[in-house]
């Protein structure tokens, strides 16, 4: 897959895409257990990724780091009057993987389908509706320096660089005796949906069954969540990359990512990262003017 490269084709004008057509899916919410139907519609240029309730009289909820709300377990944004939108980020990576930047996502519940727990549904629906470019140039948001967020033994950052790079360093924290992944990605360059796009969210079956007794993840089963078991896989599928957690860890990332409202030129680095660190992370990027640069071209 050939995608030109902001900083190696400077002279290239950049437009911003759109789907082409309506598309719909369904499935159940990994933490609710509760059925949702999503549907994508067109946008126009410069109206961004909007989510609507449908279920409560199409309230919008724009996608955006400043309408995070929550971080335990996936991201959920909200309209501050609690009006919530939950486990945004699969699609928001396949989002951000086919180059979206206008996008209305109605959905008739407070959670979005965890499908098979990966985004491969996602990139599988915005390959049916088609993806259309449109005349308005693109919002790029350029990084100058290294922000850095620490919490203990994880850590993400955002430094310059003439490209848009995801790396992740994971492992389970000598919870098992499994070995450490790592995984470099870059979303201009690599085939999102060939590399990274059906890898699973994923857990230890310990914590699954911890969850499942306080009445949490409803939704999850086999079915879409790659479980451990120590470091036997328990899914009959078996694993789908050998290093599928890791890849798992930049698919979340790319989504979380993509709700800093622009294509990020610049290369992330994530150690044991997460949901919030991610959120955090922009905010400290957008918490400092000389850190970044808003280029559109």
């Amino acid at each position: 897959m050939c995608v030109l490269i902001p900083e190696l084709e400077p002279q290239v004008q950049h437009h911003q895409k759109t789907i082409a057509n309506m598309v719909s899916c369904q499935g159940i919410g990994v933490h609710s257990g509760s059925p949702a139907t999503v549907t994508l519609h067109p946008a126009p240029s410069g109206s961004g990724i909007t989510f609507m309730r449908t279920d409560l009289g199409s309230i919008e909820v724009k996608a955006s780091w400043q309408t995070v709300v929550d971080t335990r377990f996936c991201t959920t944004i909200g309209n501050g009057q609690g009006v919530n939108i939950s486990t945004v980020e699969h699609l928001m990576a396949a989002l951000a993987a086919s180059g979206i930047d206008n996008i209305r996502v109605e959905i008739d519940g407070p959670e979005l389908p965890i499908m098979d727990g990966s985004a491969h549904p996602f990139v599988a629906l915005v390959e049916e509706a088609g993806v259309k470019e449109q005349y308005a140039p693109r919002r790029m948001i350029r990084v100058l320096k290294t922000v850095t967020v620490k919490e203990g033994d994880r850590q993400v950052s955002l430094s310059p660089a003439p490209y848009y790079e995801i790396e992740v360093d994971f492992d389970f924290a000598g919870r098992t005796s499994l070995a450490p992944q790592h995984r470099v990605f870059r979303p201009l360059e690599e085939d999102f949906g060939e590399d990274i796009s059906a890898a699973r969210t994923f857990g230890l079956l310990e914590d699954a069954e911890k969850l499942w007794a306080m009445g949490l993840s409803k939704g999850a089963s086999l079915e879409n969540t790659l479980v451990y078991d120590g470091t036997e896989v328990l899914n009959e599928e078996g694993l789908r990359y050998a290093d599928e957690c890791v890849r798992h860890k930049v698919l979340d990332a790319l989504g979380d990512l993509h709700l800093a409202g622009g294509q990020i030129l610049g290369k992330f680095h994530g150690t044991r990262t997460g949901h919030g660190l991610h959120h955090k992370l922009l905010l400290a990027l957008f918490a400092d003017p000389s850190a970044y640069a808003i280029e559109v071209r």
